[in-house]
């Protein structure tokens, strides 16, 4: 007759017994964790450790040893494998930040033709000059070794982020005298009346492609296909600029497609504004150095105009202060979206059509910000 075990009961909340039966009969959860929770509620309900261990398969060594877990730290104890490191890492600090300073370079200084790392080439090179370096526990490092390496620490130079250096010494007083411009916009607005200095934001559109398809569009079908179906193939027809002029008063757009944009484009669009307001009025331009608006051909037109025209330039990289790139953002969201034509003088006579729509409807566009003015 077998002998009463000298272990002590298993006692189990109702919450516990309902946890431990829900693993017991789960399908998704880890077989070893339903496993002991099966050997847990066995021996809750009085079953005898060479019972149990019949029953789900494992030795009575393995049922006690899980049973006394229990008893000891609780039911919950068991379930889960606590981590330990079967021994201490090979790979030295050192050696790590040896790869972290190998990933640093670039690899076309070190005689490659990439420009940055990818994970496998890092990889290649680590195990191919480890020993050379002193490191001779990375000479078998695997691509995720490299990996894990890298992802403990905050450098990542597999990775790419742009930045913008400001190379106009006087950006910060051109800013300002942009700002400034369009806070006196804001009040001549306010005031209304006749304006005797007329203020617009002058920019061009370039490289806007004029793009045929090879096959004619499919209207949306039902059940077959919900959008409007387009040939992958197309046909470029050349390009065009849209040089514009915004009125920061009215709304009002004043502008030219031109296939190319040079000084005799924008002197064209200058005749066009000089021809639009009226003879009394200034007209002030907000806009960059491109070289077509200070070439010696503008110079000269704008002699020939004298206190017709007034320049406010822009710094150098600060296209975003110019309020007439929302204009060109409203274009392409409008009607330069997903544009087809069948030649450019369809291009042209399109564009000319969407400012016809925009005039139709004009939006005075304003800065809204002048944060910056109330500093320095």
């Amino acid at each position: 007759m077998a002998g009463r075990s000298k272990r002590p009961q298993l006692k189990l909340s109702a919450e516990e017994i309902e946890h431990l039966e829900e693993l017991r009969d789960s399908r998704t959860a880890p077989w070893r964790e339903a496993q002991r929770a099966r050997i847990m509620l066995r021996y809750h309900s009085g079953e005898p450790i060479a019972q149990i261990a019949r029953a789900v398969g494992m030795t009575r060594k393995s049922v006690g040893k899980w049973v006394s877990k229990a008893l000891a730290v609780g039911s919950g104890a068991p379930l889960k494998d606590a981590y330990h490191r079967p021994k201490e890492p090979s790979i030295s600090e050192d050696a790590k930040a040896w790869v972290v300073h190998v990933a640093c370079a670039k690899p076309k200084d070190l005689g490659y033709a990439a420009e940055v790392w990818t994970r496998s080439a890092l990889a290649r090179h680590v195990r191919e000059h480890a020993r050379e370096a002193g490191y001779g526990s990375l000479a078998h490092a695997a691509k995720a070794t490299v990996h894990r390496i890298l992802a403990e620490q905050p450098l990542h130079p597999e990775k790419v982020k742009y930045y913008l250096e400001r190379r106009d010494p006087d950006f910060e007083a051109k800013m300002r005298e942009v700002l400034l411009v369009y806070q006196e916009v804001a009040m001549q607005n306010q005031k209304g009346g006749m304006i005797s200095l007329v203020t617009v934001s002058v920019d061009e559109k370039p490289g806007v492609q004029a793009i045929s398809n090879t096959a004619p569009d499919l209207p949306p079908a039902p059940g077959k296909h919900s959008s409007i179906g387009r040939d992958h193939e197309y046909k470029r027809l050349g390009t065009c600029s849209i040089l514009a002029a915004l009125d920061l008063h009215t709304g009002h757009v004043t502008a030219r497609v031109e296939r190319r944009h040079r000084s005799r484009e924008f002197i064209a669009l200058l005749k066009d504004l000089d021809a639009h307001y009226p003879a009394e009025a200034a007209i002030r331009l907000i806009m960059d150095n491109h070289s077509a608006h200070l070439s010696k051909e503008t110079q000269a037109f704008l002699a020939t105009r004298p206190n017709r025209f007034q320049y406010v330039l822009t710094p150098k990289h600060g296209s975003w202060l110019n309020i007439v790139e929302t204009l060109f953002g409203k274009m392409a969201r409008t009607f330069l979206r997903h544009i087809r034509v069948q030649n450019w003088e369809e291009l042209h006579d399109r564009i000319q059509r969407g400012i016809s729509e925009i005039n139709a409807a004009p939006v005075v566009h304003r800065w809204k910000k002048f944060e910056a003015l109330s500093t320095s």
